[in-house]
């Protein structure tokens, strides 16, 4: 019983001697969280548009009055011409009928392309539909109230159906017994055989033909030698202007010499001879020597 007691007691002595060092509760490292990668990009610097420079023209603006009121540019109708001049050159081998007058007449009737028949109906000779005209139509004020005009799918529809219109029609007849290239004939004539009912229609037509060189493309057809109507008129002239045709107190004012018409006046000092008849109140193009007309 002593041994039981005594071993019990070197056990208990035993295990509260021995020694062990606390525990220590060790965890791994919590893995560090990454904050999400945001994608950043620096906003593009603001760069101003290099605009192109493009060469200065005289581009200046005029009011085309036909079957309607057109604004248009020199530009505007240079770009006009360079489009339909193959059509217009076309047209006169195969029908007779000068280059410069079809041209001259798209501009007018058109407003170089800009017009409200030119726009809503490809109509670039303002015709109207008349009794024989089986096609589309559109209707729009004109000397009367929605009077019917033709309409066309295309313009180079117009182009053919302005030539036909000349050739088929009796009372034009007259106009193919002048020269091809006398635009000036030619443009006399219309008027006189009742294309427009405008007294001016004559020098309006002569006025682009000349201002714009339509000429040249008569003598393309016709094979002649073409010179530059502006270059064949910028001669030394006998009687500049000064102040012995201008009136001395005022220079907006000239003085009619002899040889001078309304147009060539109206070249001299570049201004449209409708505007020249409106500053002076004149009913026609009648003028006499010594007569003083406004010019500016």
């Amino acid at each position: 019983m002593v041994k039981k007691i005594i071993t019990f007691l070197i056990l208990a002595t035993l295990v509260s001697c021995s020694s062990s060092k606390p525990t220590i509760a060790t965890t791994k490292k919590a893995a560090a969280v990454q904050r999400p990668r945001v994608a950043t990009t620096k906003k593009p610097a603001y760069s101003k548009p290099i605009g192109k420079n493009y060469p200065s023209t005289n581009n200046t603006t005029e009011v085309i009055q036909s079957t309607s009121k057109t604004v248009v540019t020199t530009d505007l109708v240079n770009n006009y011409i360079l489009q339909f001049k193959d059509i217009a050159m076309g047209n006169m081998q195969k029908y007779g009928i000068p280059a410069s007058i079809i041209l001259a007449q798209g501009i007018l009737e058109s407003g170089a392309g800009k017009g409200d028949l030119a726009i809503d109906a490809n109509n670039h000779f303002g015709i109207k539909c008349h009794n024989d005209w089986l096609g589309e139509s559109v209707r729009h004020d004109d000397d009367s109230a929605q009077e019917c005009f033709r309409k066309y799918t295309e313009a180079s529809e117009s182009y053919r159906d302005h030539a036909l219109f000349l050739v088929g029609k009796k009372r034009y007849a007259s106009l193919f017994t002048y020269e091809k290239d006398d635009y000036k004939a030619w443009a006399k004539g219309l008027r006189a055989c009742g294309y427009a009912t405008d007294p001016n229609y004559p020098d309006k037509l002569i006025s682009y033909i000349e201002r714009y060189n339509l000429h040249q493309y008569d003598c393309q057809v016709t094979g002649r030698n073409y010179k530059p109507f502006e270059k064949s008129v910028a001669t030394k002239s006998s009687t500049p202007i000064s102040t012995s045709n201008t009136s001395s107190n005022d220079l907006s004012l000239y003085e009619v010499q002899k040889g001078d018409t309304l147009y060539s006046i109206s070249k001299k000092f570049n201004v449209l001879v409708d505007d020249l008849k409106q500053k002076n109140n004149l009913s026609d193009n009648a003028l006499s020597v010594g007569q003083k007309l406004k010019v500016k």
